[in-house]
């Protein structure tokens, strides 16, 4: 061990880092219990952080490539641990790391074991189905947002959404977003901006958290809250590694608190420009319209057929002096046969007539008022008898012949 420091002979740094590395390096390899906070693969090892759940405690570990092969497959974060390590103080930097030599789970925990089978029974219920998603107004006139006060989440979306459509309006509850009394109070808010018809859609959000901070998202009230809610429910977590079951049932999952906001609102500037361009798409739509209808009704009028009418009379001229023609003869026809008929049906009657039987030498004789008398010859079963008429229908005299 070095002399002890004084203010004439003081330590420099390496020497206090030569000493800390070596009463580091007593302890030797320890087995060490904790969550997994982070673990990422790289091209030489496996670099993370392990936690002890207990107290707010976490350091920085590695695995190199070379102990891979003592390494579960399957680890990820939220999983406990029982690792063998070896403490190490990296002198360039002062800081402290654990090497892993060895690593075994120590299960996966019970928190994550029952989030796991309450995701299972959820989905199991369709409380994660796309067909039971509700659809985000294209223009909410009031935004119901859930978030901690003053915090960088609730910042992030009142000022990306200002920017994008200055008029949008906020109606806020402040609740906790971590710890045991959180998923109460965040129920107890959304059933107010729910029950509250001015707000057109609710955000949830928090500036992300590590895997232990994000559980009250996942809670089971708080998931049957939100797919009970009538108004839509975006989650704004903003959490990639980690996807709290508030992420499944939300009716939209942003990425983060500021990309919850562009998603929400439009953006004015874009939807003035849409609109501008869909004005000058409608007008030049209908300028093409009426051009291209104006060139072919003067296509139309440049057809010879509609050049001049004249040539409607030329062309049907000796059509109509045919017919006029065959209209004439079919008349005539039709009056010399009506007159031949005629002439016939009046030789007819006239052979049937009483002047007729005068003319042939026949007379008629009347009596003095006018009645007339005529022979009748009255033909019996054996002959005829001669008989006359006095007008009254009495026989005068009869005449028996014989046959």
């Amino acid at each position: 061990m070095a002399n002890a420091s004084s203010p004439d002979e003081p330590w420099t740094i390496s020497m206090v880092t030569t000493e800390l590395k070596a009463y580091i390096g007593r302890l030797g390899q320890l087995w060490v219990i904790g969550e997994v906070v982070e673990w990422n693969e790289r091209a030489t090892g496996i670099f993370g952080k392990i936690k002890d759940s207990s107290v707010e405690a976490a350091m920085s570990i590695n695995a190199w490539n070379s102990v891979k092969s003592s390494l579960p497959n399957n680890v990820t974060a939220g999983d406990k641990v029982i690792a063998l390590v070896r403490v190490d103080f990296y002198a360039k930097t002062g800081q402290l790391n654990l090497n892993v030599l060895e690593m075994r789970h120590a299960g996966l925990g019970d928190v994550l074991a029952k989030l796991e089978e309450l995701k299972r029974k959820l989905a199991a219920e369709g409380l994660f189905d796309a067909s039971r998603k509700r659809p985000l107004p294209f223009l909410p006139q009031n935004i119901g947002l859930i978030t901690g006060k003053d915090s960088d989440a609730e910042r992030d979306v009142i000022r990306n959404a200002e920017l994008r459509w200055p008029q949008v309006v906020f109606t806020r509850e402040y609740t906790p977003v971590q710890g045991d009394q959180a998923a109460a109070a965040i129920i107890a808010a959304l059933e107010r901006l729910d029950a509250d018809p001015t707000v057109d859609v609710i955000i949830i959000a928090r500036g992300g958290g590590d895997f232990q901070n994000l559980l009250p998202f996942s809670d089971e009230g708080l998931v049957r809250a939100v797919a009970a809610a009538t108004t839509p429910v975006v989650s704004a977590i903003g959490h990639e590694p980690d996807q709290p079951l508030l992420d499944l049932v939300a009716d939209l999952r942003a990425s983060t608190p500021t990309d919850a906001a562009k998603r929400v609102v439009p953006d004015v500037n874009e939807e003035l420009v849409l609109v501008s361009d869909l004005r000058n798409r409608a007008f030049q739509a209908a300028s093409n319209f009426v051009r291209m209808n104006l060139e072919r009704l003067e296509q139309v009028r440049s057809r010879p057929v509609l050049a001049g009418s004249a040539w409607i009379i030329d062309q049907r001229a000796e059509e109509l002096v045919r017919t006029v023609q065959r209209g004439f003869e079919l008349a005539s026809r039709a009056l010399d046969d009506a007159r031949v008929e005629t002439q016939s049906l009046r030789s007819h009657v006239r052979a049937l007539s009483p002047q007729s039987t005068l003319e042939r030498g026949y007379a008629i004789a009347v009596t003095p008022s006018g009645i007339a008398v005529t022979p009748l010859v009255v033909t019996l079963a054996h002959g005829t008898l001669d008989a006359t008429s006095n007008g009254t229908h009495e026989a005068n005299s009869t005449r028996k012949v014989e046959s």
